[in-house]
């Protein structure tokens, strides 16, 4: 009996008396997959994953009258979820798949017995079954074992796993960054070798499994693993990209290596769990490097403009993954504004750059301040000293600017109405362009007094041919 899993199962009760209604009806339940996995590692998880002999119709009539909701969104592949006293749970009668190696989706077959439905499974670790009734560990293709090795290995050969499953390969590097564990060499060769059926998967698959391995405990070895295994040429091809040729003429840092580093000390930095906006920006904010590096005279590199192109290639590249709209606009603007800060250090900032920056950067600002202070990787101590130094005091001189004026809502001192009744203008692109003036002119000069504001507006206006009344 695994004490790990008893002691997952005294904390959900619901599991209990599952499995009492399924042993009076005849039938098994199994804990199964991640939640088993995880029990072993000591990581109590919300929801619960169960197998079961029973067919679907069988499962739904034994949830009927015991579950306080039931779904069968998934019941076409032989899953019935069920809610019970706010615990979720999801049961699946167990499965005997056949692929034909073309389509992205299963025919979905049933199996009879748990050893067949465990076996067809992605990875060893994930392919163990707690018998509910029994109270024994179910373990055919020695998961616990590669669990307690830290080794993710396949159940059948990784050929016919991947076949199966194209996706599974890209999980394979979720697991490397959520669990901290080492691919079977056969695995790694498998992946490489099948690379380019990833292209069989839908995005929003590929997006999830990405978005996982991204917000991992150890994102920087799946993104590893993906990029030598060929995978993110299918998924995220701009990554590999960003692994330059140096040759002794032309000496620059290289791209991709430096990206990791700055995802790794973004991570650092992140103060309430994983976030995602953040470390996508970090690991994509020199993505526009290998279309801008151009070579100078005396050996130098240049990337002028690569956060400009930067921005677009991860709209697009984000796009194409099926991210969500403000996912994409959130990091596309932090890869546009992760350099306006070295224009600082030479002193030139007057309070209306700074506005600009702190206006520009919007809500995004606190992760803009992450993302650049990440961005330093010199070994050079004293010249990382020196910008960790100045970004400090440009934190200071935002802070001191925001307690004269609120910074994060930066509003022209007239309100629209007020333009539209001193100009005498109804709702229109005039009123809209005379907000635009005024706004533009509170950066730079701060705060205005009613009456300078008003004699601006005026101004403005008979440049533009509008003749205030009276």
């Amino acid at each position: 009996m695994s004490t790990d899993v008893v002691e997952l199962l005294s904390a959900f009760p619901v599991a209990d008396e599952l499995a009492e209604r399924f042993a009076a009806a005849g039938h098994r339940l199994y804990l199964v997959g991640g939640s088993v996995r995880d029990a072993l590692l000591g990581r109590l998880s919300g929801d619960l994953d169960f197998t079961t002999d029973a067919r679907p119709p069988a499962v739904q009539k034994l949830l009927a009258g015991w579950a306080d909701a039931i779904w069968d969104t998934g019941i076409a592949f032989g899953t019935v979820g069920a809610a019970k006293r706010g615990q979720t749970v999801e049961i699946t009668t167990f499965r005997a798949d056949a692929y034909d190696g073309v389509t992205r989706n299963p025919e979905v077959t049933f199996g009879d017995t748990i050893e067949g439905d465990l076996v067809r499974r992605d990875f060893t670790v994930n392919a163990m079954a707690f018998d509910l009734v029994e109270r024994v560990l179910v373990d055919p293709t020695g998961g616990r074992a590669a669990l307690a090795a830290k080794v993710l290995d396949t159940p059948a050969t990784p050929q016919e796993s991947f076949s199966d499953d194209p996706l599974r390969m890209l999980r394979a590097t979720r697991f490397v960054s959520q669990l901290g564990f080492t691919p079977a060499p056969r695995v790694v060769e498998a992946m490489t070798a099948m690379a380019g059926e990833l292209g069989r998967i839908t995005p929003e698959r590929v997006q999830a499994e990405l978005s996982k391995l991204l917000t991992g405990a150890h994102p920087r070895a799946g993104v590893e693993l993906m990029v030598a295994t060929g995978l993110a040429d299918v998924v995220l091809p701009e990554l590999p990209a960003m692994k330059l040729e140096i040759d002794e003429h032309h000496q620059h840092k290289d791209v991709f290596h430096h990206s990791l580093v700055v995802l790794e000390q973004a991570i650092d930095l992140e103060e309430d769990g994983p976030d995602l906006v953040l470390r996508i920006a970090a690991l994509l904010h020199d993505i526009g490097k290998p279309d801008t590096r151009r070579f100078e005279e005396g050996g130098g590199v240049s990337f002028h403009h690569h956060e400009v192109v930067g921005a677009k290639m991860v709209r697009k590249r984000l796009r194409a993954l099926r991210y969500a709209k403000d996912v994409i606009e959130d990091v596309a603007q932090l890869v546009y504004l992760h350099l306006r800060f070295h224009g600082y250090g030479s002193g030139g900032w007057t309070d209306s750059a700074v506005r600009r920056y702190v206006t520009d950067a919007g809500h995004l600002l606190p992760r803009l301040h992450k993302l650049v202070r990440a961005d330093c990787t010199t070994r050079n101590r004293r010249k990382a000293n020196a910008l960790q130094r100045t970004y400090d005091e440009l934190e200071r001189r935002i802070d001191r600017i925001a307690a004269e004026e609120d910074l994060r809502r930066v509003r022209p001192d007239l309100d629209g109405n007020e333009i539209m009744r001193l100009l005498g203008l109804p709702p229109g692109p005039q009123v809209g362009r005379a907000w635009k003036f005024l706004k533009e002119l509170r950066l730079d000069r701060g705060p205005l007094d009613h009456d300078e504001a008003v004699a601006e507006l005026f101004a403005w206006a008979r440049s533009e041919g509008i003749e205030p009344p009276g």
